[in-house]
């Protein structure tokens, strides 16, 4: 049944009203057919009532030798027939509508009690009332007619244009509750875009407060949200580039008293590493604080790209393979791309060790292109996938290495939501752990 039934509020709503109203419509039909069956039998009770006592009235008044001509009058005229009562003659009985019994009962209440209706006569189908020429004569069966009416006396003819009109009423109703869901569901929609943007790491244009006062509170909240939330990320991102910019000065005055202190080579050699490991925190402090989709979109080649960073990683003694999709031109933020992949491959390097190979690979589906980084270390727990992605965290446990600050698949998920795209991390079969970067074929437009 979910799978049938729709999933927007517009048209679930609208829906719901559409079966409300149809329901409503056949209720009233019912209590009308309810309220009219009763003055209908007795309009047609009198009428059936009226023809049979004229009828009998003038074959009573009428001269004998004029009774045929009278008969044949009736029947071209009035469509009246008149048939005498048979022994082995076959009467259908009455069926079972209650307009129709309610009939038959004021009929024997007016004709006397020993009426009978009936729609079909030996195979003949009108409308059939016996009736007596003598109204004392309630023995002698010679004495007994049949009055044939035509069906079109019973049937009441369809109402055509009071049901066009109906169901134009219906349809303008139905119209006019699909603006007015419309013009509820519309800014929610709005809302819902933007709210994607906001997702995405971008700050939407404000979102239009119309509609119905609920909305337009809902829209001025979200836009003062919206406003708030990129003030605090621009906050942030100046706090981690200033902080990371002023660190780096010292570390460099401290590079440079090492080289001078005259310390052995091996202390030398230990105190520069770790002063790198801190120079390189910080370069992934000030990577986080970018603002990723400040960078203008450009027609890249991917494969290229990824061609071309491989063999930049293999001349500094990486073991990097690569099976790479030829793809057409793809319009990205080329240096975002480059920093997202390069920041899979150092972790992929670092926790897989040199003496196995990282698989660089590309692919591309109906939908989506992957990035994928593919190496063989101790891999990642499923149920801590999702806390990865988060800024300062790290899973030493599984990945063995407690250096670095926790913010480099916190980069690549921000980059890759950037492009409307995501950050997978998934068990490569085998052992080891897979790094998908997905993103739409369609990237999304720049910002105003």
């Amino acid at each position: 049944m979910r799978k049938f039934w729709p999933q927007t509020l517009l048209w679930q709503t609208f829906l719901l009203i559409v079966v409300l109203m149809l329901i409503s419509v056949f209720t009233w039909y019912s209590i009308y057919r309810a309220y009219e069956r009763e003055p209908h039998a007795r309009q047609l009770a009198q009428m059936v009532e009226s023809v049979v006592n004229l009828t009998r009235s003038a074959l009573v008044s009428a001269q004998p030798e004029k009774r045929p001509a009278l008969l044949r009058e009736l029947s071209s005229r009035e469509g009246i027939r008149i048939y005498p009562v048979e022994k082995n003659e076959v009467v259908a009985p009455l069926p079972e509508k209650k307009t129709l019994r309610l009939t038959a009962e004021l009929l024997r209440k007016g004709l006397g009690p020993q009426t009978r209706m009936t729609l079909e006569r030996n195979g003949e189908k009108a409308l059939f009332v016996s009736f007596r020429i003598e109204e004392s004569s309630e023995v002698d069966e010679e004495d007994e007619y049949w009055i044939a009416l035509p069906r079109e006396r019973i049937e009441r003819a369809l109402p055509w244009q009071w049901m066009a009109w109906g169901l134009a009423a219906l349809l303008l109703s139905l119209a006019g509750a699909y603006l007015i869901m419309f013009r509820v569901t519309r800014p929610l929609k709005a809302l819902s875009r933007a709210a994607l943007e906001v997702g995405r790491g971008r700050q939407p244009a404000p979102v239009d407060a119309a509609g119905p006062s609920e909305v337009a509170a809902l829209a001025h909240a979200f836009n003062q949200m919206s406003t708030d939330l990129a003030r605090l990320d621009s906050d942030r991102a100046l706090i981690l580039a200033g902080i990371s910019h002023d660190l780096r000065t010292p570390l460099t005055r401290l590079r440079m008293n090492i080289e001078l202190s005259g310390a052995d080579e091996q202390t030398r050699a230990s105190m520069v590493t770790d002063i790198e490991e801190m120079d390189a925190t910080i370069g992934q402090f000030l990577d986080f604080a970018r603002e990723t989709s400040g960078e203008a979109l450009q027609d890249t080649d991917l494969a290229g790209l990824l061609g071309e960073m491989a063999e930049q990683y293999a001349r500094r003694g990486a073991e990097i393979e690569t099976d790479l999709a030829a793809l057409p031109g793809l319009p990205l933020r080329t240096q975002g791309v480059r920093r997202a992949v390069a920041n899979l491959i150092d972790n992929a390097l670092r926790h897989a060790g040199s003496e196995k190979p990282v698989l660089l690979a590309l692919r591309r589906d109906a939908q989506e292109i992957h990035i994928e980084v593919c190496d063989r270390g101790k891999g990642i727990p499923e149920q801590e996938v999702e806390r990865l992605k988060l800024p300062f965290t790290r899973l030493d446990a599984a990945r063995g290495n407690a250096s670095g600050a926790g913010l480099g698949l916190a980069i690549v998920d921000r980059i890759a939501r950037s492009h409307g795209g995501k950050l997978g991390l998934f068990a490569r079969t085998g052992g080891g752990l897979v790094a998908r970067i997905s993103l739409p074929l369609v990237s999304p437009a720049a910002p105003n």
